[in-house]
């Protein structure tokens, strides 16, 4: 057995179905070892696309997802996607393949020093440099990836290390047992609570990958306290429930703000400030602040919680329920918002307008996909818009970035999610700019056998800038945000997908449904009328809160 061959059986051990990657010379040792294992090898176009899928595997399942390219450029085009895992918290394991040992003293044909490369994006790299170290370095990257916050690591496999002769096998995996808050904290939250006018709770991915869902919505449920998610929080409360708030998040006021600005306690839930800066909703800190999360608050400024509760989130939030008592309090007033917050989103249901609005397109996506359905969102103005329009009933079921925020994450990652969720729909949701830099991946997914719809918001431009330099500089005051597309619909027939083009309002449900139904995947060309940006900042500048 070699060090490759080692490296396998200790990535099977770790439970890795998957790894995405590319071929290169530095790396045929492991991928030698692959062609025995039960790991199965996907072969992306690119490794941007091979860690994009890695990224939001690990987000759906917990489970550290594993991506795999050469050395030199391989392993510069890796780390978008590793940087993204790693700051929206999703488990990954990023494995690079690199120069023996005897070539990193002089200059050497690709090399680069890619531990200290991966270093600022990940949780942990590290380099073996003996193949007798290598069941002890995968468990404790695994570890590292997987334990809150989770986040990306990176392991560099120099090619004779690789092909070294070694005895050895797996490590045991340990079960991490649950840490539990200390009762003072929970006397000190439930008095807070208790004794608040107006509490809104704030929810983030935290209390996800927590798997605190039915705890946070019967905490809201019996304490009648309103919810609002942050952009990674979806779902964690049912977005019927009446007491869902639905997303906060936008660097433009909107109707929720108001509650943020009224409020006399904030309960943050598994919220990470990196989803949503504090200095946005609490930019005095005067704000009260309960933490409630399984790590201890990130120290911030407008971050200073009064009490922090840490330890698993839904026994936290059980314990308080125990204790608190909010009888006799009035309704609070974030719930008066919540008329005006469901009459905007319904205002566009039975828009005809052509270029389609993008709320009209969201609320057309909404009403075809299923509870369970999974969207992807890729980064661009789409993005604010399925963040404030797009709502969930359940966790998991509407992925979006926001942290590293990188574009041209959502067809790699809807490729992963068909490959954990083979049973549901599954949608990309793209504008033309982020479709065309990992639009080769459709291939991928096509060999694969992952059918899902990528629906493209076409506006010939990068959009979300145009929005941001008319906000700062004035209507018409854009700059180098314009560019041609080629014919999606041709784009996509020629990989063997189904092309369709939306023509008019009334067309997209039935294509959306049509293309749902195909065993291969496809693409939606949908123009749309990004007008509704400005129109939105107005509103945001006029919005005036009333007690």
């Amino acid at each position: 057995m070699n060090t490759a061959e080692l490296l396998v059986k200790c990535l099977e051990n770790e439970g890795v179905q998957y790894i995405f990657g590319l071929p290169g010379e530095e790396n045929l040792h492991v991928l030698e070892a692959l062609k025995h294992s039960s790991i199965q090898f996907i072969t992306t176009r690119h490794e941007q696309g091979a860690a994009f899928m890695a990224d939001v595997y690990g987000r759906l399942t917990g489970k550290a997802g594993v991506c795999l390219s050469t050395l030199g450029p391989g392993a510069t085009n890796l780390m978008t996607g590793v940087a993204d895992a790693n700051l929206d918290g999703a488990p990954l394991v990023a494995i690079t393949g690199q120069v023996g040992t005897d070539r990193m003293h002089i200059e050497s044909h690709q090399y680069l020093d890619l531990v200290a490369m991966f270093s600022p994006v990940t949780k942990w790299s590290k380099q073996i440099v003996r193949p007798s170290i290598t069941p002890e370095l995968v468990r404790k990257a695994f570890k590292r990836s997987q334990s809150e916050k989770p986040g990306a690591v990176h392991i560099d496999l120099p090619e004779n290390i690789a092909a070294m002769p070694v005895e050895g096998k797996p490590l045991q995996i340990g079960k991490a047992e649950k840490t539990f808050a200390a009762f003072a904290s929970i006397r000190a939250a439930a008095g807070a609570i208790s004794q608040a006018v107006n509490p809104i709770i704030l929810v983030g991915n935290g209390a996800i990958r927590a798997q605190a869902s039915d705890a946070v919505t019967q905490f809201a449920t019996q304490l009648n306290i309103p919810t609002a998610n942050t952009f990674m929080g979806k779902g964690v409360i049912p977005y019927t429930h009446p007491l869902a708030m639905w997303a906060v998040g936008l660097q433009q006021r909107d109707f929720v703000n108001c509650g943020f600005d009224n409020t006399d306690l904030v309960i943050a839930i598994g919220y990470d400030l990196i989803e949503f800066s504090p200095k946005k909703w609490n930019p005095d800190g005067k704000i009260p602040i309960i933490h409630i999360g399984a790590i201890s608050a990130e120290i911030d400024s407008s971050y200073i919680p009064e009490v922090e509760v840490v330890g698993d989130i839904s026994d936290s939030l059980f314990e308080i329920l125990k204790v608190a008592d909010r009888q006799g309090k009035a309704k609070p007033y974030s719930l008066s918002l919540r008329e005006d917050i469901r009459a905007d989103y319904e205002q566009h249901a039975n828009d005809a307008e052509f270029p389609i609005k993008p709320q009209k397109l969201i609320y057309d996506l909404r009403q075809v996909m299923g509870p369970d359905d999974i969207v992807i969102s890729d980064v661009g103005a789409h993005k604010m818009w399925i963040a404030r329009n797009y709502h969930c009933h359940s966790p998991n079921t509407c992925i979006i970035s926001n942290g590293f925020a990188a574009m041209g994450i959502a067809i790699p990652g809807a490729l992963a999610a068909k490959l954990v969720h083979p049973n549901r729909k599954v949608v990309a949701v793209t504008g033309d700019g982020g479709f065309m830099m990992n639009c080769q991946e459709l291939e991928t997914a096509l060999r694969v056998g992952t059918p899902f719809v990528t629906l493209v918001f076409n506006d010939g431009g990068y959009g979300l800038i145009e929005w941001k330099q008319e906000n700062h500089f004035g209507k018409g005051r854009s700059s180098f945000v314009h560019f041609n597309n080629p014919d999606f619909v041709k784009f996509a027939e020629s990989m063997g997908l189904k092309g369709y083009r939306v023509e008019s309002a009334t067309d997209l449900v039935p294509i959306l449904k049509e293309a749902l139904a195909q065993d291969v995947p496809t693409v939606i060309d949908c123009p749309v009328d990004y007008r509704e940006n400005a129109k939105f900042s107005q509103k945001s500048g006029e919005l005036n809160c009333t007690v």
